[in-house]
């Protein structure tokens, strides 16, 4: 008996699952003549979390090719390559990372190789889109001329059932396992879920990701609202930003189109007491998950 007729035995059981290491697919999903685009999943190790101070280590991209309703036809060659910082790697971050000073020592990530990598991308996506962007944005500029999706925060995971965002706990839930926190190895689990069904809907994950990312949003800052209105406002889903740039310091939410009338009266209602005149923004996938916005 060979390991995977073991395997589905022991889920045939019952009172076993089994997780199997991940073999990347190629073609995910068989061409057939359907208008294509070039996708980017990109993934950064670095020495922080702060774009400003902190520093790129290792940088992979995947190129693949995708039809419109979100099927993969193809993956391509990674470009995965490591980058000596000004400042020796702290100890924590090789911890978790498995990237230490002799393995980046004399390694250098040129920028106009990255940027003519990109290039050819219709869309860039990364599992935390909003950390990913703002380190590339400040090292390639091509980044900042790209429409941008996020894996973790545009698919409503918690809806299909899995009980966290982390891309090794997304890959359990999806019957597999890979050698984590390598840039080009987070790429391939990513991609994979993206080319796999969700459980419970069915729809592809990728499918369900251009839907989130197409249509534009508008985020609506509650700014200069009561102090005791903020256990309100946090239960509501507004989420707070003080970070540089140029959306004023308060309380923020995220609506589609059709909502914002609806969320502009409930502030006027139930937080201000009074009408008021917020700032609303627009935002879609150039912009999203940038420092911009």
């Amino acid at each position: 008996m060979n390991l995977e007729d073991m395997a589905q035995r022991l889920e045939a059981s019952g009172d076993y699952r089994v997780l199997r290491r991940l073999v990347p697919r190629r073609h995910p999903h068989l061409a057939d003549g359907s208008a294509t685009r070039i996708g980017l999943f990109v993934d950064v190790e670095t020495t922080g979390l702060d774009p400003v101070r902190h520093e790129i280590i290792e940088l992979a991209m995947v190129p693949f090719t995708y039809a419109l309703d979100g099927r993969i036809f193809a993956v391509g060659d990674a470009f995965q390559h490591l980058r000596q910082p000004a400042e020796p790697i702290p100890p924590e971050i090789s911890a978790i990372t498995g990237i230490d000073d002799a393995m980046v020592a004399g390694q250098t990530i040129e920028p106009a190789k990255v940027a003519a990598f990109a290039a050819p991308a219709a869309l860039v996506i990364a599992h935390n889109a909003a950390f990913d962007r703002r380190f590339l944005e400040r090292f390639c500029p091509l980044f900042t001329r790209k429409p941008w999706a996020c894996s973790m925060a545009q698919i409503d995971w918690a809806a299909e059932g899995h009980e966290g965002l982390k891309l090794a706990y997304l890959a359990a839930g999806a019957g597999f396992f890979y050698d984590r926190h390598r840039a080009e190895n987070d790429c391939l689990a990513a991609i994979e879920l993206l080319a796999t069904p969700l459980p419970k809907s069915g729809i592809l994950a990728l499918t369900r990701l251009l839907a989130q990312a197409r249509p534009p949003t508008w985020r609506i800052v509650a700014e200069d609202s009561p102090y005791d209105r903020k256990d309100q406002l946090k239960a509501r889903g507004y989420r707070w930003s003080d970070r540089p740039g140029p959306a004023p310091r308060g309380w923020y939410l995220d609506v589609d189109e059709a909502g914002g009338e609806a969320e502009l009266a409930f502030l006027q209602a139930e937080i201000y007491g009074r009408p008021v005149q917020l700032q609303v923004t627009r935002i879609d996938a150039y912009d999203r998950f940038s420092e911009r916005c």
